[in-house]
């Protein structure tokens, strides 16, 4: 694994081909840069190795939500939201082929030599359009070396193109006021126009329910929907009003990703293994790869373990004190021990940082999805400290070959 600078005459316009053609609308967060001016390169065997091991995690999840569906007394260490738990009955008719599993797996290349996940983003993982077009536009400035990618985008397409037949309606589903949402979806959606489907962009409210089956009640656009793509994360949807967003624990719609996804969202995912594999489930490769997991009064003041929101995202709140500007760690520290069940304490692995070309140091949090259990792509991310957070870069992954 290493990191190539882009030429410095050729920068500019990459970042202009990434914002208008790669649907990064939001290439800033606040003074800082968002797109890298390297590319992340890694070797074959690092990227076969890196496959066999999210087919194993994402292998080792989807038994585990399963089970954990089926015996639902089993997720009370997970301590969901209570409206989340009032709704989990709803999911008896789950059955996986249906619905299109997507996830992925955030792996850190540590001082050790090896590799530590630090999550997997089971419900809404985002990085679309920067695992799917980014790397060909960053693979034209190096004409004439062996580089090659995967491309997510096409993956994913094709896992839809399963599901519904061409001319269905799909739904894409997020919060429609944020941009870097819409920019999501709005490459989702052109991909999935040129396959000849109608795709109605909406909010989650925009669907009501009849018979598990859904409907859109979007003006112009209603109707029933052939599938529905959900990119608004399910703890945010249960605060919709009216409260229409029961209908999506048990439509029987095609969805991606379905509720079940929530068991391995929570950070809390850990505490359940133990009974789990009471019930058969195997989860070696999470023992292997993610730092003990424990609840926050057992971490004490220990320095050995960070503290991380059982429902963080892009990094935000995690208490790696070199990490952290201004008054960021004391706050972070409050709210753990006034909110308790709302973290958890994880040992604290050494990331091992990469030099570029240039000297500069970096960190890396290299994302590979999954779907329907097979890897299906890169979407990384650089930043100097090693905290992966929103003032992180997004880095093209290309493969040696």
């Amino acid at each position: 694994m290493k990191l190539i600078s882009i030429p410095e005459s050729k920068y500019d316009n990459y970042r202009l081909d990434v914002i208008f053609d790669g649907y990064k609308w939001d290439p800033q967060f606040s003074d800082n840069n968002t797109i890298a001016k390297h590319i992340l390169v890694i070797g074959q065997e690092e990227h076969e190795e890196l496959e066999a091991l999210t087919e194993k995690l994402a292998k080792e999840t989807i038994k585990a939500e399963e089970t954990l569906n089926r015996n639902l007394k089993l997720a009370k260490p997970l301590a969901l939201p209570k409206k989340i738990r009032k709704q989990l009955k709803r999911m008896k008719n789950y059955d996986a082929d249906k619905h299109i599993r997507l996830m992925r797996h955030d792996f850190h290349p540590t001082a050790e030599n090896n590799w530590a996940v630090s999550e997997v983003n089971s419900d809404v993982p985002g990085g679309f359009a920067e695992a799917s077009l980014m790397p060909g536009i960053a693979a034209g400035l190096f004409k004439g070396k062996n580089y090659r990618y995967k491309n997510f985008g096409d993956i994913i397409a094709g896992a839809i193109a399963k599901k519904v037949k061409p001319g269905g309606n799909i739904m894409l589903v997020h919060c429609t006021s944020y941009s870097d949402d819409r920019q999501v979806m709005q490459f989702l959606g052109d991909k999935l126009k040129l396959m000849d489907y109608n795709v109605i962009y909406a909010a989650a409210d925009h669907l009501r329910f009849e018979n598990n089956r859904a409907i859109s009640i979007l003006d112009g656009n209603t109707g029933m929907a052939d599938a529905i793509f959900r990119f608004t994360p399910l703890e945010w949807l249960i605060d919709i009003k009216p409260k229409h967003w029961q209908g999506y624990f048990d439509t029987i719609t095609p969805s991606c990703n379905h509720p079940a996804a929530i068991f391995a969202q929570t950070k809390r995912f850990p505490f359940v293994w133990d009974t789990l594999e009471e019930f058969g489930v195997h989860l070696a490769c999470w023992r292997e790869l993610l730092p003990e997991t424990i609840e926050t009064k057992d971490a004490g003041n220990n320095e050995d373990y960070i503290f991380k929101p059982a429902f963080g995202r892009v990094g935000e709140k995690i208490s790696i004190k070199e990490a952290c500007r201004d008054d960021e760690y004391e706050k972070i520290m409050k709210d753990v021990k006034k909110h308790p069940k709302q973290y958890i304490a994880q040992k604290k692995f050494a990331s091992k940082p990469l030099i570029g070309e240039d000297g500069e140091s970096f960190h890396v949090c290299i994302g590979v999805y999954s779907v329907e259990g097979k890897a299906a792509g890169y979407y990384a991310r650089i930043s100097k400290t090693p905290r992966i957070d929103s003032n992180a870069a997004d880095i093209p992954v290309l493969i040696e070959f």
